[in-house]
C-alpha cells in the first residue's frame, strides 16, 4: 500500500465539520512549523492530514483563509490558556503573575511545533496586519492585566517603578525566551526558560519572587 494510502486509511471516514476543520488546522500548524508561512501549500496540508486536496478546499476555500483560521486557532488556544490560569490563581497579585508566567511554558503550548509555527507567523511581514486584526485586541487585554498586577506589586513593595515598563520587561523576557527556544541550535530546556523569566521578575519584586517563582 502506498504511504499516502496508508495514512488515508487510518483516518475516520466521518467526522463532524468542526472536528474535520480542527484536524486540518492542526495539520497546517505542523506544516507551517516545518516549512514556514510562505512555503505552506494546501497540498502540503492535505498530505499531512492524510486527506484529499479537494476536502481541504471544501473547508477552506483558499490558502489565505486556511492560514487566517490557523492563526485564530493558535491565538484562541493561547488566550484561553492564560485566562484560565489567571482565573484559577485567586485574588493575590503575586500568584496571578506566577500563574500567567507558568501558563506560557506549559508543554502543550511551549513545544517545538507550536513555537515554530508562531515564529513563522511573527516573521512574515505580510502576516502582521492579519495578526493585528485577529489578535491585537486580546493582546491589549493581556497587557492591561499584567500592568495592573505590576502596579499592585510595586505599591505593596513600596517601589516607585513604572508599572507599564516593568510589565513590558516581563513580557519581552518571556517572548525572548520563546524566541530562544525556537531559534537556538541547542536551546536550553523549557524549565530553564521558565526560571529565566522568574529571574527577571525577582529583580523587580525580590521579596515576593525568587528564581523559582512566587515565594510562598
Amino acid at each position: 500500500m502506498p504511504a499516502q494510502d496508508a495514512v488515508t486509511a487510518t483516518q475516520p471516514r466521518k467526522l463532524s465539520r468542526a472536528a474535520r476543520r480542527k484536524q486540518l488546522i492542526e495539520a497546517t500548524v505542523e506544516v507551517v512549523a516545518a516549512k514556514g508561512y510562505a512555503r505552506t501549500t494546501m497540498t502540503d496540508v492535505a498530505n499531512r492530514a492524510g486527506l484529499s486536496h479537494g476536502l481541504v478546499n471544501f473547508h477552506f476555500q483558499s490558502k489565505e483563509l486556511l492560514l487566517s483560521e490557523t492563526l485564530t486557532y493558535l491565538f484562541d488556544e493561547y488566550r484561553d490558556n492564560w485566562m484560565q490560569a489567571f482565573s484559577q490563581a485567586g485574588a493575590d497579585p503575586a500568584r496571578q503573575l506566577d500563574a500567567l508566567i507558568r501558563a506560557d511554558f506549559l508543554p502543550a503550548l511551549c513545544n517545538p511545533v507550536r513555537l515554530s509555527a508562531w515564529c513563522s507567523f511573527w516573521g512574515e511581514a505580510q502576516c502582521r496586519p492579519l495578526y493585528q486584526e485577529k489578535c491585537g485586541t486580546n493582546d491589549a487585554a493581556y497587557i492591561e492585566i499584567l500592568e495592573a498586577i505590576c502596579t499592585t506589586l510595586l505599591a505593596k513593595a513600596g517601589h516607585r517603578g513604572d508599572a507599564a515598563r516593568v510589565a513590558r520587561v516581563i513580557r519581552a523576557t518571556s517572548e525572548g525566551v520563546w524566541m530562544d527556544l525556537m531559534t537556538q541550535t541547542a536551546p536550553y530546556s523549557r524549565q530553564e526558560g521558565l526560571l529565566t523569566v522568574f529571574c527577571s521578575v525577582a529583580a523587580f519584586f525580590p521579596g515576593q519572587f525568587d528564581d523559582s517563582g512566587v515565594i510562598a
